[in-house]
């Protein structure tokens, strides 16, 4: 019975336990009685010492032996064949049994099981690392405030002279946990420099504690949550704007195939019906934009760029050196977290160092960061838009757009230094530099001629028409007020001016700059 289970196991054969089971109580314990009687049987037949034949012949006592032999095999094969028998239609494969004092035996087992009350449950796979280090970075921070707290609790705890025996012992040892200190600094040292990686298109070497595969998972369960919210507002694959969109991001994708990262992503548009002048790709290749994005661009050479935008940022790969460079910042600042809760007199001065830590941290070193990725993904696509053979000349327009919209709608300027994101003004002077480096990628990739007109000239004129504009209207506005003042000046305002937001909303929109073909 071993032998046979052992036999299915190896040729991943599922049977019923309670099959076997039944079939032991009910079947196998008839042939075990049955095999005793052969048994029996052929203890009871002459030994072979009493072999008396004549040449060429078998004695009749040894030929009863090997008949009561045959009876026993032809029992257990009995046995097999009538009770795993395949069922209907169902393709049967040969087996063999055989045990160390026994005769082969031959047993037919079904390739598809007949019974199908057992089965295995499905794989599991472990959880993407960025997202377990998610789970557990709150947890992180409160073992830190905790072992700080005990320390200080501890070392308050302590009478004097034990303190100051404590303080001179690690003076006496002071080399020792200089060498100490030194040598995790050199374990650091090592652990960054074996994970040093060379960014793709641009080269610039970079921390990648965070493998892009593993960010890929991450990214996976990213873009399922994105799609369940926005499962109400996504537009039809038929809307035009999503045919657009998609257009320009295969396009997008055909002409940078000299780039490796490109043809290893699998792009995917999807539209949000959103007034949000936003758009992102996830580093799957999910692309994401907003119809206020589609509002706000003027042309199809300012769609380009900002996909293109956002699409280098899958290609570098900066979301897995984004999550790497907190992962490093957010264990340093645990050492010094569990300083300052060990440190600080009171839980009030140590919230208040926590505060200050995490704001320094926030300010020095995650939105320069943030603001540097920015940076460079503006540089990547408005070369991968130049190799798409768009007016890279749009690129600095639209920066420029963006930042009189959100002058005319009154949004507040933050400063640079506070924002994850270059200033509009500082990224359209950057993308600016860019365009004649841009032009010349362009000419090499076998694009067609530009059009004479250049779209930072159109805007440029446009702004100044509009100054003009409002200018004129504050002088008629300020006439007709000294006007009123005259015939009226117990009820004129004392010093009124327009404001210029409110003047410029009334004006018209600006001219789009002219597309070329």
């Amino acid at each position: 019975m071993e032998l046979i289970c052992v036999r299915l196991l190896r040729n991943k054969q599922l049977y019923s336990l309670q099959t076997y089971r039944a079939y032991w109580q009910r079947d196998f314990g008839t042939f075990i009685h049955q095999h005793k009687a052969c048994i029996l049987q052929k203890n009871k037949a002459p030994s072979l010492g009493y072999f008396h034949g004549t040449r060429g012949s078998l004695s009749q006592p040894f030929q009863q032996q090997l008949r009561t032999d045959a009876v026993c095999q032809q029992q257990w094969r009995t046995v097999c064949l009538t009770q795993l028998t395949s069922c209907p239609g169902v393709r049967s494969r040969l087996l063999t049994v055989r045990a160390p004092h026994q005769s082969a035996a031959p047993l037919f087992v079904p390739v598809t099981p007949c019974i199908r009350t057992f089965h295995t449950s499905g794989p599991l796979r472990a959880l993407p690392a960025p997202l377990i280090w998610l789970v557990l970075k709150p947890l992180q921070k409160l073992l830190a405030i905790i072992l700080g707290r005990s320390i200080r609790k501890w070392w308050v705890a302590l009478p004097a002279n034990r303190q100051e025996l404590l303080r001179q012992a690690a003076w006496r040892r002071r080399w020792h946990l200089a060498a100490g200190g030194a040598g995790l600094l050199i374990l650091l040292s090592l652990f960054f420099l074996t994970h040093l990686d060379e960014s793709p298109v641009t080269g610039r070497t970079r921390l990648l504690v965070v493998s892009r595969e593993n960010f890929a998972e991450l990214a996976k369960l990213i873009s399922e949550g994105y799609m369940e919210e926005f499962k109400d507002s996504l537009v039809s694959p038929e809307d035009p704007r999503h045919k657009v969109t998609e257009t320009v991001v295969k396009h997008l994708a055909q002409r940078n195939q000299d780039i490796e990262e490109m043809a290893g992503i699998s792009w995917s548009v999807h539209v949000v019906d959103s007034p949000t002048i936003n758009a992102f790709v996830l580093p799957n290749g999910k692309v994401f934009v907003f119809t206020g994005m589609l509002e706000a661009v003027a042309d199809i050479h300012q769609l380009t760029f900002v996909l293109g935008h956002e699409m280098s940022h899958a290609l570098i790969g900066h979301g897995a050196e984004q999550a790497s460079m907190s992962h490093v910042v957010d264990f340093l600042s645990l050492i010094l977290l569990t300083a300052i809760w060990a440190v600080c007199p009171g839980d009030s001065v140590a919230m208040l160092g926590q505060w200050i830590q995490g704001k320094l941290i926030e300010f020095m070193f995650s939105r320069p960061y943030s603001r540097k990725l920015e940076a460079e993904a503006d540089k990547v696509g408005l070369q991968l838009a130049a190799k798409a053979c768009a007016d890279v000349r749009a690129g600095p327009v639209f920066w420029q757009q963006i930042e009189l919209s959100d002058q005319l709608s009154g949004e507040p300027t933050v400063p640079e230094w506070l924002s994850t994101h270059p200033s509009h003004r500082n990224r359209a002077n950057q993308v600016d530099r860019l365009v004649p480096e841009a032009l010349e990628l362009r000419a090499r990739c076998d694009c067609p001629a530009l059009p004479s007109t250049d779209p930072r000239a159109v805007f440029s004129k446009s702004v100044r028409l509009l100054l003009d504009s409002v200018k004129v209207k504050s002088k008629e506005g300020a006439q007709k007020e000294a006007e009123e003042g005259r015939k009226a000046p117990a009820l004129a305002p004392q010093g009124t001016q327009p404001q210029l937001a409110g003047v410029l909303g009334a004006t018209p929109s600006l001219p789009q700059a002219p597309v070329s073909k």
